[in-house]
């Protein structure tokens, strides 16, 4: 068996990069490789015994494996960014990556009109002998090394996001953007139009994807979800609402096959790069101030003392009257005469009760600080600032927990 020891690469793999089980001294498991070139083979834990930890394999004898590889046949990474380089008549790529212990062969056919000295994205397209370095193609120039915009699209494409979604895509979002949203799209949905709805963002935030939704319920009305008030006490409404996104990208669409490939919009320091084109994230799927917007809801009926009384889950339509950045929000919990006082200060008493009723139940706070860059016309950082958080963030964040906290305990 093997233990922890220099070992040759050939030792343990059977398809190179894998270890695999087929006599007693073969075992199966996962390449990592540290920035200095050495790989660590995590072994299955049937195979690993508890004392040993996982085999170190020298860069000698790496045999072309990359890092988080189980066989050649399904690489784990492909595609690198780095600088075109020049010598001696050999064109090659130096990765960014600094997992990428080799540089990449860039034949001249494979330049595709990238110059030496930019910043491009290269992927491998043979690599057979572990004495050679790989070949690459260039298919993507991204810019001189440095430009903002260069490194910002490199940093993202490195890890698998590309800012440009597919044509298709664009073209089948275009097409749900231009039906927009008709009559018929309401059938089936709870209406909130008429009641209070509103959005707490941060001032720059371009999609607006979560709403709240408040009323206090009258005596002896029976409306709705939770029956009214029929007691003389006072009981709220609140709705937790976001996009129905589900609604406008169908199983199997082109939309969907990109959004599952992506996973998440990423937020970088100047930018996002969204999973879905923008005229669905930031128009048809944003609860923006003053239009219809179609959504999925967690409503609530809560006390005074913020114990719920009545749940209802569903798919309803919204139309927001008030779009408040965080530092506003704010401003109205705490002074009188401010837009939506009442509401925003009922609405935080009930954060608080529920946040305290969250950590006597046990919670534990992980909350740290959070910094944001202040970056110039060009995009360069030129200060760095502590991100405040009041009442208005935390009010927003407790009501989303509250509806997915509850949502998987309805039966």
């Amino acid at each position: 068996m093997i233990d922890r020891e220099r070992i040759p690469i050939s030792t343990i793999f059977c398809y190179t990069g894998r270890v695999k089980q087929e006599k007693t001294n073969r075992l199966q498991g996962i390449i990592s490789i540290t920035s200095k070139g050495t790989g660590y083979v995590a072994i299955g834990e049937k195979n690993q015994k508890k004392d040993k930890q996982d085999p170190e394999v020298d860069f000698k004898h790496l045999n072309t494996a990359l890092h988080g590889d189980m066989k050649i046949i399904s690489r784990a990474k492909m595609r690198f960014a780095g600088v075109l380089e020049l010598d001696k008549n050999i064109y090659f790529l130096k990765p960014d990556d600094s997992k990428m212990y080799t540089d990449i062969l860039i034949p001249p056919e494979n330049l595709h009109s990238a110059k030496v000295g930019q910043k491009v994205f290269v992927e491998i397209i043979s690599w057979a002998d572990p004495r050679k370095a790989p070949e690459g193609t260039v298919i993507k120039i991204l810019g001189l090394p440095g430009d903002n915009d260069t490194e910002m699209h490199s940093i993202a494409m490195e890890k698998g996001f590309a800012a440009e979604l597919p044509q298709k895509v664009e073209t089948e979002a275009s097409g749900i953007k231009k039906r927009g949203i008709q009559e018929s799209d309401y059938v089936g949905r709870r209406d909130f139009r008429k009641i209070l709805t509103f959005t707490i963002d941060p001032a720059d935030a371009k999609d607006f994807d979560d709403a709240i939704s408040f009323q206090i319920l009258p005596s002896l009305v029976k409306e709705g979800v939770g029956g009214g008030n029929s007691k003389g006490e006072e009981l709220y409404e609140i709705g937790i609402h976001i996009a129905d996104v589900s609604y406008y990208v169908k199983p199997g669409s082109a939309l969907d096959t990109e959004a599952r490939e992506r996973g998440t919009s990423v937020y970088l320091v100047d930018r996002t790069i969204s999973m879905l084109p923008e005229g669905l994230s930031n128009d048809l799927c944003s609860l923006v101030p003053n239009r219809d917007r179609l959504t999925m809801s967690a409503v609530f009926v809560i006390d005074k003392n913020a114990k719920v009384k009545s749940e209802w889950y569903g798919r309803t339509v919204i139309h927001s009257q008030k779009r408040f950045i965080y530092e506003e929000a704010e401003e109205s919990i705490k002074k009188t005469g401010t837009p939506l006082h009442k509401e925003l200060f009922i609405l935080n008493n009930l954060a608080k009760l529920l946040t305290k009723e969250r950590f006597q139940n046990g919670a534990i706070s992980l909350e740290q600080e959070e910094v944001k860059f202040v970056l110039d016309e060009a995009g360069v950082p030129i200060k760095v600032i502590t991100k405040e958080r009041g009442d208005s963030n935390r009010l927003i964040e407790e009501f989303m927990l509250l509806a997915n906290k509850k949502e998987p305990t309805k039966k």
